[in-house]
């Protein structure tokens, strides 16, 4: 079978396409907590890629790099995508409230504050 290429529009787009490949895995009767974990997996990895840049490559971003981080961060965004689905929540919501949160931080220059409600 081949599959074919369907480019993402919008966050809805890709959150509908990117749940068409997940198994619903199931643990312990929880579908969201294989999602969950996966992405602690998967934010290690980007993790993992920065440091061996900045052990092996002193920090000095390249193309193979770039390529790289693109992949694991593809694989975070499923992964976020993939807990939204599991907990009826829209992408698009969690990134138009997260640049409510951002600029209304802005607005009181409280962005490179510390803590949840500055």
């Amino acid at each position: 079978m081949m599959n074919k290429v369907v480019m993402v529009r919008t966050l809805a787009d890709y959150q509908i396409l990117a749940h068409t490949t997940s198994k619903n895995t199931d643990i312990k009767g929880e579908k969201v907590l294989y999602a969950v974990l996966g992405l602690g997996d998967e934010a290690g990895e980007v993790l993992g890629k920065f440091k061996k840049l900045y052990r092996d490559q002193d920090g000095v971003y390249d193309e193979k790099f770039k390529e790289m981080i693109i992949k694991e961060l593809g694989d975070v965004l499923w992964y976020i995508a993939e807990i939204a689905t599991q907990l009826d929540i829209d992408l698009e919501d969690i990134a138009n409230q997260n640049i409510i949160k951002l600029y209304d931080r802005m607005d009181r220059n409280v962005i490179c504050g510390s803590g949840d409600n500055r």
